[in-house]
Formats: structure tokens, sequence, C-alpha cells
């Protein structure tokens, strides 16, 4: 059933942080894995972004009391079929509280894509002939060009006098990363459960993406996997629209753990991570592809840094997307047509550090409505 294994292998136990609806008590409980079992460690504090504000992180989360709830393996079957049925068990996404950021254009192949997008003005149609143009003028390998430095200033001015220069350009080269909210807190989708494609979409796919956990002081605590569902004809219309693009009913996908940082997984680990993305159409069409993260254009951690200081604070901690090496090309129609999804497509995305998050796709419009937010978690914690 599965070409990936959906938990990261070979980990200590007490290294997965997530988040469990409760169907008795109609809210989230935190729970870690150990020994094959999901343990309540909701006694450890009331939020898990809260908990990964602790200084002695692990350390509590291996002191807390046996509290087994379900097997690791029933709770992912379970999130399969419950698709977000308040009645029934399942994972939620590993987070609550915190901020959910993204980055954009922090590969050189999907800075093209972006570029092709705007040209294209959000008709997929145009892609191929578009791509090929570019392609004439720049090139099709920017990797090797640091952002902000003086060979991309150079490049930049030689783009201005082409008449080809662009706003993804901009944040892709230049000194300063796209950085933009993607979802707002409580709202990600976890493990199972549908993500959502606007109707008024016809160009879209998804974004396989590292996802970190960064606490209030700007600390990586651990990392995630993450699907930024992308409406490319939207955005292609106009960079303004990128709300409308980005932001709707289950069109953010984390889990299905975080993994806390340690002796043994941080950040070179995710700097040297390969993504798997794998969608399977009910029509037979199946993609697979690979985002490696060594390609970045940005250090993790410089995008990090652009996120939170002086000039911005996030007192709940946020999840930070590092964006994509996967821009899809391959025709799934007509010829010069890309890629877009269809409903009831399957994504996996996975990575060997970090397992495996599993979502069907489905219109927006018609998953389950997003409830339970902010204020009914603070009603939740008060009446538990």
């Amino acid at each position: 059933m599965h070409t990936h294994a959906l938990l990261p292998r070979d980990m200590p136990d007490n290294r997965l942080l997530g988040r469990l609806w409760d169907p008795e008590s109609q809210g989230p409980r935190l729970v870690t894995v150990r020994s094959g079992w999901l343990h309540d460690i909701s006694a450890l504090a009331p939020t898990l972004s809260t908990l990964l504000e602790r200084d002695d992180l692990t350390a509590c989360i291996e002191a807390a009391a046996d509290a087994p709830l379900v097997s690791v393996d029933g709770c992912l079957t379970n999130s399969l079929d419950a698709q977000g049925d308040p009645d029934r068990q399942y994972l939620m996404a590993p987070c609550d509280l915190q901020a959910i950021k993204a980055c954009g254009v922090t590969f050189a192949s999907s800075m093209l894509e972006r570029v092709i997008e705007e040209q294209a003005r959000g008709d997929a149609s145009l892609a191929a002939s578009i791509r090929e143009t570019i392609e004439e003028l720049i090139g099709d390998d920017l990797s090797r060009l640091e952002p902000g430095s003086e060979d991309a200033a150079t490049l930049k001015r030689r783009l201005i006098d082409l008449g080809v220069w662009s706003q993804y350009l901009e944040v892709g080269i230049g000194p300063d990363a796209e950085v933009f909210t993607k979802a707002q807190p409580m709202s990600s989708v976890g493990f199972g459960s549908q993500v959502g494609i606007h109707p008024a979409s016809a160009w879209n796919n998804p974004e396989p993406e590292v996802v970190l956990a960064v606490d209030s002081r700007g600390r990586v605590r651990g990392a995630a996997l993450g699907n930024d569902v992308n409406l490319r004809d939207v955005e292609g219309r106009s960079a303004l629209l990128l709300g409308k693009a980005k932001d709707n009913n289950a069109s953010c996908a984390i889990g299905p753990f975080v993994r806390l940082f340690d002796e043994a997984f941080g950040i070179d680990d995710v700097r040297r991570m390969e993504v798997h993305l794998e969608v399977e159409g009910g029509d037979d069409y199946r993609l697979e592809a690979i985002s490696s993260m060594a390609q970045i254009s940005r250090d993790p951690l410089d995008l990090v840094e652009q996120t939170i200081g002086a000039h911005h604070q996030y007192p709940d901690g946020f999840l930070l997307f590092l964006g994509t090496l996967f821009a899809p090309t391959q025709d799934r129609g007509k010829p010069g047509s890309g890629f877009t999804h269809r409903i009831g497509d399957r994504v996996t995305i996975a990575a060997h550090q970090l397992g495996a998050l599993i979502n069907p796709v489905e219109r927006c419009d018609r998953i389950r409505p997003w409830r339970f937010g902010s204020g009914a978690l603070l009603d939740y914690l008060t009446r538990r």
C-alpha cells in the first residue's frame, strides 16, 4: 500500500511530537511515540507551542508517565478513514497556536516556474513556450548564484535590460527572501485528512516541503513534512492574489509528527534531506519527484533569521515551510498543459528522516469546514 515508511526508522522513543483528536473530550491531546504506541503527554503543557518553549524539552518528555492511547498503526489507519470527523480519533497537524509561515522561490527551478506563471497570466497552455523563451534568455541553472551577491546584482541589471525582470526573480536572487503567511494558526490539517483545491482553480499542484518548528526565541526545535498546496493559475494572474492562491480550507498539511532535534538529528540533516513526492490518481496517473534540500538557494537558518528578530516577534513560535524544488511540468492532459490535480488524487510526501505525510485531494468547499480554532482550544483547555 505504501512505498515509504510512515515513520522515521531507527529513532529513539520520545522524539516525535504530535496532536491526537480525542472524540470523547472533543479536543486535542499532546502525544509522543513510544514502542509503537501514542502516549498522552498533555500534562506537560497546555499546548504544543508551550511545550516547544521548554529548555528541558527532551528530558521532560522522556520523564512523562506512561499513558498509552492507541497504537501508531491503528492511529494512522484511523486517520486515513476519519477525514477529520470529530466523532472519531485521528492525527491532527503537529502545531496549534504557532503562526504558519512559508518561504517562496527558494530553489532556482521553482523560481523559473514562478516567472513562467507570471508571464502566462495563469494560462497553463502558454507555459511550455514561455519556459523555452526564458531558458534561452537566462538559462535553467541558477542554483550556483548566491542571493544578494554582486553576481546576482549583475544578473538583475542584465535581465532588466532584456525586459524580463520579475518580482519572483527579486526574491529568488535578491537579498530579501519571500516570507508569507501560509495559513492561520490551528487551520492546518494532518496525516490522512483531505487537502483542498479551490473550485475556481484549473492549474494547481502540491508543494512537498520541509517545515521547521521554531520557538519564540528563534530556536529550531524540530522538523516535519508539509504540503503547501498551491493554485498556479490564481497566483499567476497576480502575485497580489497570493492569499487566495495559498490560504483556503485545508490547503495546508503538516505531519505526521514534529521530529525533535537531538544529537542524532539536526539542521545539517535538513540541509541534506531528500523529500519524495508521489501523486496517484484514480485515472491510473502516477507522478514521482524528488526535492533535494541540498539545492536550496538560501540556508534554512537564514530563512529563520529573516522571519523572526527585532523586526518581528512570534510569542507562540511558528512553523516555517522552506520551499520546494518541485515544479511540475509533466503533462497530465493535452500536450503543453502541464500538471494539475484531479479530485481524488492521493498525495504522499516522504523523507527517510521524517516519515510520510499522506493526504487525498478534494475541493476545499466540499471538505469538512474548519471549526476548531483558537477560541475553541481555549474553551477546551478550560473545561479540561
